[in-house]
């Protein structure tokens, strides 16, 4: 025998073995596609191939709902971007009640401008006649969602919500106003009820410390002209679209459109506390800490804006996750699964635009989750 044919014959031996060290374990990952890798920074501040992952679970993984927009910023880099078919950087997408927070910095500049006053009454002339007990609702009652009034976030039928009745039945041509004539049904700071029509009471009052006319463009203009100079213009969310009702009120608490690059914007002017890129304080940073200070009412809640802090009280699971990441994250959230997830101490804003649905949005968080814990404290 030949030494050629003695090196075939040992090779073709060798096969099995070689084979079994290059097959795929069935409990390994697959492989990450192009896209996934092409998605996530070369100095992401991060493991490439983690985060590459786990973006990419977002996108993937069943049982997630529909995920059509992820911006991660680490450090004030974009450390990871993708989006699914149909959707780009440029897309517009709906905000929901991540426009709360918005309005809540909106308010709390007019405060700063000395228009405002948290720690009064509500500016609203029709509670201040005499024997009216909402005449005790304070802006800050409003804005920690704690005003007592009867508003129904969620009915059953849908149609009994005071959301519905507010946005698309009796109250659609002047929001503000059917929020406005609801009665108490708490007294006034005693109890957490999360609501939208609470928010719009608060855009109408920004609207009427802005101008004194009730003509629905002179109130349309004003807010949208202010909005634009003091907030949007300076952090350079020119995709941002907010909306209004008939009688020229910002629909505040729901109906803002703005592309995922923009909202990343608006999670990092939080977490500088209200100073935008340029050194500017758009906002006074002691307004910052009062929105995220836990509400008397809600340990997890603060001005229209959700806090990662445990609430022993609550009786439904809690929208964040206090055991994965770290208290002081706070997050804005909107309907179906929009989130603008702000993390001081890892200096990271995450945003995550899409659909899910009730039971798909707590294992979708879970996964949210994973990014963020790939990140150390700092």
């Amino acid at each position: 025998m030949t030494a050629r044919l003695k090196a075939s014959i040992a090779a073709i031996a060798l096969l099995p073995a070689l084979a079994s060290c290059t097959e795929t374990s069935p409990d390994a990952p697959p492989p990450l596609s192009q896209e996934a890798l092409d998605s996530v920074s070369k100095d992401a501040g991060a493991p490439m191939d983690q985060l590459a992952r786990q973006i990419d679970e977002l996108f993937t993984k069943d049982g997630l709902g529909e995920t059509r927009a992820v911006v991660l910023m680490a450090d004030g880099k974009i450390a990871a971007e993708r989006y699914a078919d149909g959707y780009d950087s440029e897309t517009r997408h709906i905000s929901w009640s991540m426009a709360k927070t918005v309005t809540a910095v909106l308010v709390g500049m007019l405060v700063a401008d000395g228009l405002l006053n948290e720690e009064a009454p509500a500016p609203i002339p029709a509670w201040q006649r005499s024997g009216d007990p909402r005449a005790d609702v304070t802006l800050e009652h409003l804005l920690q969602m704690r005003s007592g009034l009867r508003h129904t976030e969620a009915g059953d039928p849908p149609y009994e919500s005071s959301e519905v009745r507010m946005l698309f039945l009796d109250g659609r041509d002047d929001m503000a106003k059917w929020a406005k004539e609801q009665p108490l049904e708490d007294e006034p700071g005693a109890r957490f009820e999360y609501s939208s029509n609470t928010t719009v009471i608060l855009a109408d009052i920004a609207a009427s410390a802005l101008t004194d006319s009730d003509d629905p463009d002179a109130r349309r203009t004003a807010v949208a002209d202010y909005l634009e100079e003091r907030l949007f213009g300076p952090l350079g969310m020119t995709s941002m679209v907010p909306e209004y009702d008939a009688s020229g009120t910002l629909i505040g608490g729901s109906l803002m459109h703005a592309s995922a690059r923009d909202y990343a914007k608006f999670g990092e002017f939080l977490r500088a506390g209200g100073q935008a890129p340029s050194g500017e304080q758009l906002v006074p940073s002691g307004w910052v800490a009062k929105m995220l200070k836990p509400s008397p009412a809600s340990q997890h809640y603060g001005y229209q804006i959700w806090l990662n802090r445990p609430n022993p009280k609550l009786e439904s699971p809690h929208p964040l996750f206090p055991d994965r990441a770290p208290a002081n994250l706070f997050s804005l959230i909107g309907h179906m699964g929009q989130y603008v997830l702000v993390s001081p101490d890892q200096k990271l804003t995450l945003v995550r635009l899409g659909h899910s649905n009730r039971e798909e949005r707590p294992p979708m968080l879970n996964e949210v989750a994973d990014v963020l814990v790939l990140y150390p404290e700092r």
